[in-house]
Formats: C-alpha cells, sequence, structure tokens
C-alpha cells in the first residue's frame, strides 16, 4: 500500500472589529512601534553590546558628555520636537553634568528642548533635602543649564499615592514619545536605579523596599546612621529602561570590576540587574580600566581594538551640533 502525504494549507481570513481599543492596548501597541524602530536603528548603526575602555573616570565623564552632545545634536530638537534623555545621580555622572554644563556655558548645547526623566528618588524626604535627588539634580545640574522646569522629571517621594505617582510617570515617559537615551550608572552588585539583585528584569516604574544592604552603603550619606536612610525609594524598573531606544552605562572603579564582568561575560541573571542590558539593541557600557579588572584578557583585547570604532561615535560633534544651536 503506498502512502500519499498531504500538506493541507488553511487560510484564515482576519476578521476586522468595529471594538474600540482600550487606552493601556494602544499604550502597549505605541510601544511596541518604538521598539520596532529601536531595533531598525540599531540593525543600522550594527546593534550590538558596546563596551568602550578607557584610561580613567576623567575620561569616561568626557567621552559620555560628548556622547549626549552628540545624540542631541544629531536629533536637532526644536519647538515640539524634543529630545528626551535619562539620567541617574550618584558620584558617577557628576563629571559628566560638569561636562555637559560647559558645552552649554560655551554656546555648543542647549537643554531649551530637551526633557529629562530621572531614575529615582528616596520616599519621604523633603525635595530641599541635601540627600534627595531633587536636590541633587537641581545642584549640580539643572539650575547651571537652560532646562524648562517643567521638562524636568523627578519621581516625588511625598506623593500622596505613590502607585499613581509611579504610573503618572510611566504615562508622562509613554506621552513624551519615550526615552532616546538613558544614562546610568550601577553599584558593586550590578544594581541599576533601585532595581537590587533579585529584581525582575521586565519591572517598571514602582514603589521599592530597599534591602539591609543597600542602607548599608548608602548611611555615609546620612552621617552614617542606618536609621535615617529611607527605607523605601521610587524607583524606574528595568523594563522602563530597556524600552529605551539607547542605554549608556557608566561604570568606574575596582569596586564595580565583578558587576562589570557578570553583564559582559556571562548570561542575562535578575541577580546582576544589569546583565539584562546584554539584550538591548543599542546598549554601551563606558568605563575606566580599574573596572576591567575582573575581565578576561582577551575581552578587555577584544574591546580595546575597537578603541578607533569608538572614537567615531563622537567624532562629529563639531558638525553635528551646529544644527541644535539655531
Amino acid at each position: 500500500m503506498k502512502y500519499i502525504n498531504v500538506a493541507i494549507f488553511v487560510y484564515f481570513r482576519p476578521i476586522v472589529s468595529s471594538v474600540t481599543v482600550d487606552e493601556p492596548k494602544q499604550r502597549q501597541f505605541r510601544k511596541s512601534q518604538r521598539v520596532f524602530k529601536a531595533v531598525e536603528q540599531g540593525t543600522e548603526r550594527g546593534a550590538a553590546m558596546r563596551l568602550i575602555i578607557l584610561e580613567d573616570a576623567s575620561v569616561v565623564a568626557d567621552w559620555a558628555a560628548r556622547f549626549v552632545l552628540q545624540r542631541v545634536s544629531e536629533f536637532a530638537p526644536g519647538p515640539g520636537r524634543y529630545f528626551v534623555l535619562g539620567l541617574p545621580t550618584g558620584g558617577t555622572p557628576l563629571g559628566m553634568y560638569r561636562r555637559l554644563i560647559d558645552f552649554y556655558k560655551e554656546g555648543r548645547l542647549s537643554f531649551k528642548y530637551v526633557k529629562t526623566f530621572n531614575m529615582d528618588e528616596y520616599v519621604g524626604l523633603p525635595r530641599d533635602h541635601p540627600e534627595s535627588y531633587h536636590y541633587y539634580m537641581w545642584n549640580e545640574f539643572f539650575k547651571h543649564i537652560d532646562i524648562e522646569p517643567a521638562n524636568a522629571h523627578v519621581l516625588d517621594g511625598n506623593a500622596p499615592d505613590l502607585v499613581a505617582e509611579c504610573r503618572r510617570f510611566e504615562r508622562l515617559i509613554e506621552e513624551a514619545g519615550g526615552i532616546h537615551l538613558f544614562v546610568g550608572g550601577i553599584g558593586p552588585d550590578g544594581h541599576i536605579a533601585f532595581n537590587e539583585p533579585g529584581s525582575s528584569l521586565v519591572s517598571r516604574t514602582r514603589v521599592k523596599t530597599l534591602a539591609y544592604d543597600t542602607l548599608e552603603a548608602n548611611k555615609r550619606f546620612f552621617g552614617n546612621d542606618i536609621s535615617k536612610v529611607p527605607r523605601q525609594a521610587l524607583t524606574v524598573g528595568v523594563g522602563t529602561v530597556m524600552d529605551a531606544r539607547e542605554v549608556m552605562i557608566l561604570i568606574t572603579g575596582a569596586h564595580k570590576a565583578l558587576a562589570l564582568a557578570k553583564a559582559v561575560e556571562e548570561g542575562v541573571n535578575h541577580m546582576w540587574t544589569v546583565s539584562a542590558f546584554q539584550q538591548h539593541a543599542q546598549a554601551l557600557f563606558v568605563c575606566d580600566e580599574d573596572a576591567t579588572l575582573e575581565l578576561r584578557v582577551k575581552t578587555v583585547k577584544y574591546f580595546k581594538a575597537l578603541s578607533d570604532e569608538h572614537q567615531k561615535m563622537i567624532s562629529g560633534v563639531s558638525v553635528a551640533e551646529q544644527r541644535v544651536l539655531h
């Protein structure tokens, strides 16, 4: 008996419904469109995780500031067309902020048509408290540039409804069209913002109860009195940062070397939050020599061999910036 293999193809005609899509689904669709566009842009630029190894923290700060200048200038923001920038706090980005202030004072960069979204804020600290991130951003950056106060977004840790505040923040990012470039730093345990080890890698902006290790690490900012460190914070989620079209993470110092090695040389692991960015279409880690101490020699050699290409990423600044200053 002979058997005849028959392939049957069934065509299902899509049914067009007139049912109105609810707003959350519309937002999800728009987000998907942005992700597809980011992947497309990543393909055009040669999507890959990039590790940029520089001499020391001061060179990292200068390179990062020039990269921000390059991206803003290329975008050429103007009325009704804002560049959207995600920003961190802490010691690592201070040098970058100072260089960006220099660029503004030199007339090379304007923040008039830039919107910013900060990563996190403590719960319960007054805005004028020296350790609040509102205070940090105002004193270290915002008061020195021409950004419109309404365009500088920092989570409100004193909001009467903290969950609603987190939802509002996500909605503002969505309404701004998503974040073009999110700049971040990490801790020695690989956390980004207040996404500590064990955080969901698809998390959104939320209220976070801080781990004891975080309280212990941060008590130095509160007179070494752990009882004064806020127990909770508002933080963007890993998924929030991953939604950005491009992510730049600054890593300096030998104390962060293990986290960098986990992020670059091992697999994605929710116990090392920063490792999630291996899966981002346009992620770059900018580090100093000290931060590479735990990397394999061949890893360091590979990325250092690309240093000329990495310099090209900021070499067009003087040309591109002309478009943003008119």
